[in-house]
């Protein structure tokens, strides 16, 4: 018996040797197709006049290049179905708040059906993460869209939620977050209920560097807002900025001692959009192919199995186990209604 014992502490043992990721960043971009990620941009939506100034982007290694020379060789992305992969929302809703909850949750709720600024009922991945010893005080949020506080249950999550043109106050304020604050109050307000995104990336790149959290997470929403309005060239630049965003994340991380090798990256969307050439400038239950998704995965736990292929379908309501799982933490055990973590990405 003690033999069994010593082998049963052993195995334990080394399968916490294997567990490397201390900290996860979680950037999510709104509306971002699968078709862009895995193909580039599409040539038959790009006017003649905005052609020679979008051509790099026709290739996907252009349009997102560290995605596809850094996340993808060194991680996993999820959601070719050219290549037998599919990633879709169980929401049924297809777009923006259920999305972002059934994401952050890990479970979709027929009560959250619209894009109203209501309070989630449901606690999300981070709050319970919070709540947890080891995570306290260790949290943050930041997004372009103003309904994240709602999202997130600002009031009773206990973490920082920074989102929209709303000034971001910590202590202490640096420099750099007083003029961002500024640059919130003075500049041209394009859209009443989202701030471009190099606002709160910039803010929560600050706060990376100045209180080090082990959770962060951003959400980017201009693809969205310009695929929306039309503006397909508009759309190629913010996608492309996105993938500029996430590298500059990673690059900050590598170069900081306690996240360097030991921070996991997780990049996805809240929904997909329709096809060309028309409907891929809106998503919703009417554009039932607005389900569709991909997900990415880069850190020190995830095989470097890349783009995948001919495997078995992944979920939004997955994200959420997945997230506590890569911190060590059993996400299902008290959430048993979520989806169960993506094994792929976790040590084995």
């Amino acid at each position: 018996m003690r033999h069994l014992v010593t082998v049963g502490l052993l195995c334990v043992s080394a399968a916490f040797a294997q567990h490397k990721t201390e900290n996860v960043i979680f950037v999510m971009v709104d509306g971002l197709r699968w078709q862009e990620i895995f193909s580039g941009a599409d040539s038959s939506l790009i006017e003649p006049k905005e052609a020679a100034s979008l051509k790099a982007y026709v290739t996907r290694e252009g349009l997102m290049p560290f995605l596809w020379s850094t996340v993808a060789k060194r991680g996993q992305v999820f959601g070719n179905q050219s290549l037998g992969s599919e990633a879709y929302v169980t929401n049924g809703f297809n777009f923006s708040y259920p999305g972002y909850s059934e994401t952050l949750c890990g479970f979709p709720d027929p009560r959250v059906d619209s894009n109203d600024k209501k309070l989630n009922p449901n606690v999300t991945v981070l709050e319970w993460l919070n709540q947890k010893p080891a995570f306290k005080g260790k949290v943050a949020a930041f997004g372009a869209w103003d309904v994240f506080p709602f999202i997130f249950n600002v009031g009773r999550a206990g973490f920082p939620v920074n989102a929209g043109y709303d000034p971001f106050e910590t202590t202490p304020m640096t420099p750099r977050l007083q003029l961002l604050n500024q640059l919130k109050a003075e500049t041209p307000h394009v859209w009443a209920d989202e701030a471009f995104d190099a606002i709160p990336f910039q803010t929560a790149l600050e706060f990376l560097k100045t209180k080090k959290p082990r959770v962060l997470y951003l959400s980017l929403g201009e693809p969205d807002d310009w695929a929306h309005a039309g503006n397909y060239a508009e759309y190629l630049r913010s996608i492309h900025r996105s993938d500029e965003f996430l590298e500059i994340l990673w690059e900050t991380v590598q170069a900081m001692p306690g996240y360097r090798d030991h921070t996991t990256l997780i990049f996805s969307p809240d929904h997909g959009r329709g096809g060309a050439p028309v409907e891929w400038k809106s998503h919703g239950q009417k554009i039932p192919a607005s389900k569709y998704i991909w997900m990415a995965f880069l850190g020190p736990d995830t095989a470097a199995s890349g783009e995948r292929s001919h495997i078995p379908a992944v979920t939004q309501n997955q994200i959420a186990a997945t997230l506590a799982a890569l911190l060590g933490e059993d996400y299902n055990a008290s959430v048993p209604q979520a989806g169960k973590p993506i094994s792929d990405v976790l040590p084995h």
